[in-house]
């Protein structure tokens, strides 16, 4: 089973108004459940270098009717690539993405930077079984390098949740 958006929003205690910043959002797999639970009086950030990505985002989010939902054209490796400004986001979802990135220390501090104290991250990540799907072997993001990001930017290893049979799913939280 693939992980389910729904399944990891209920891992985390998300509630209306708050903001969340979804980096690397692709087609909205996370910012759309996550939108529909926040309510008009939260916002979704979907980051993502690809605009054809964004372009589907915005065109889901006018079909569900979520007025919530900000996108943007993001470079993450890049220092303040969000254009979020500091301490502003109670979430950042990394799914999928970090298999994807080259500087993945940058990515690191960029979703800590935005991270309000208390704020959580929660990564999703393909496993290291071989499947006939998915990314190659070789680029897979093991478990503990995956921690190794997050953790020395100073963020907290909170738990680890079920992500589905191909995924892990880690959650971290800023001091």
């Amino acid at each position: 089973m693939f992980i389910d958006p729904k399944a990891a929003l209920e891992t985390l205690d998300i509630r209306p108004g708050m903001t969340v910043a979804d980096f690397g959002c692709g087609a909205g797999f996370y910012t759309i459940p996550f939108a529909e639970r926040l309510g008009e009086t939260g916002r979704v950030y979907a980051f993502d270098i690809r605009t054809e990505m964004l372009e589907v985002v915005r065109s889901k989010a006018k079909t569900f009717g979520l007025n919530n939902i900000e996108t943007v054209w993001a470079d993450l490796e890049k220092p303040e690539g969000s254009h979020l400004k500091a301490s502003s986001a109670d979430l950042v979802i990394i799914s999928n993405i970090l298999f994807q990135v080259d500087d993945k220390k940058a990515l690191g501090a960029e979703a800590f930077r935005i991270l309000k104290s208390g704020g959580r991250i929660l990564t999703v990540e393909w496993s290291e079984d071989k499947f006939y799907f998915g990314p190659p072997l070789k680029s897979r993001i093991n478990r503990k390098e995956a921690e190794e990001v997050f953790l020395k930017t100073g963020l907290r290893f909170e738990k680890e949740f079920g992500a589905g049979d191909h995924h892990y799913g880690l959650i971290f939280q800023k001091p």
